[in-house]
């Protein structure tokens, strides 16, 4: 990852929690922790933060005080964190596609990651997240479909405040779900709006994959949208921490670790 997108990720990180460790720096970038500390200082330099024993604290009104609608990170803030981990546990994903099958896929940067897989596959795919339709619009032979409702830039989400909407009458085998994090109470999000949406394309599908890298078992999120009983399989990489493996098989989830794609990993 290069320099400026570490940056770029740090600072929305910092703009929305206020406070961030050492460790969150490394967990968020994927460096090192003699590189997050440098980040830290250069945050400090800027006038953004205040150096504090094992982290830094947003100094006041350093940043806008506009926030998204949506309680969520950005998708462009996400999109290059973890990046190898997330292409492996996305091609995986995509291998458990048969020709023909109805699919829903929701938005988020890993399950953004199976677009390139999903070049050679016919498909009918509903999803949220319109950068992922115009790249399967585009690029790929599969049928698109998309719900109605409000776009939420940031997020490149559709989100539908209603329940009598398009996706009522559509019926899928798997649904791919990425999410904020993953815990013992099961899937969790941030926004409730996102919760709610999830919620309502989880109810069209059979099968729940959920696509999430080792980062995503940390304490995040407060709404939970289905409990761990609810995932049939769970996709995970090989730096998923042992507890959270253990979490998952004593729920009955049948887990798959991958190792992530060397070609994507990330420089310092």
């Amino acid at each position: 990852m290069r320099e400026h997108q570490r940056a770029e990720i740090v600072r929305n990180l910092l703009a929305e929690r206020g406070f961030l460790s050492i460790a969150d720096i490394m967990a968020a970038t994927g460096v090192s922790a003699a590189s997050a500390r440098r980040d830290a200082v250069r945050l400090a330099g800027a006038g953004l933060a205040e150096r504090l024993h094992g982290g830094i604290q947003a100094l006041d009104g350093a940043f806008s005080k506009a926030v998204s609608p949506l309680a969520t990170r950005s998708f462009d803030s996400s999109r290059t964190v973890n990046i190898a981990a997330k292409r492996a546990i996305a091609r995986k994903a995509v291998e458990m596609c048969a020709e023909g099958d109805v699919v829903i896929i929701n938005g988020g940067t890993t399950t953004y990651q199976m677009s390139e897989f999903l070049r050679g596959t016919r498909l009918k795919i509903l999803t949220n997240s319109y950068p992922l339709a115009e790249f399967l619009i585009h690029e790929t032979n599969n049928r698109v479909a998309l719900p109605g409702g409000e776009v939420y830039r940031d997020q490149k989400l559709i989100v539908a405040p209603f329940d009598d909407d398009a996706i009522q009458h559509y019926s899928a085998r798997i649904m791919f779900m990425s999410a904020m994090a993953v815990g013992p109470l099961g899937v969790i999000e941030g926004d409730p709006l996102i919760a709610r949406a999830e919620t309502k394309l989880l109810k069209r599908a059979d099968r729940l994959v959920v696509l999430a890298d080792a980062s995503k078992f940390g304490p995040r999120g407060s709404l939970v949208v289905c409990p761990l009983a609810r995932i049939q399989t769970l996709i995970t990489d090989s730096a998923a921490p042992p507890d959270a493996l253990a979490m998952l098989r004593d729920a009955g989830v049948e887990t798959i670790v991958v190792e992530p794609d060397a070609q994507s990993t990330e420089a310092a």
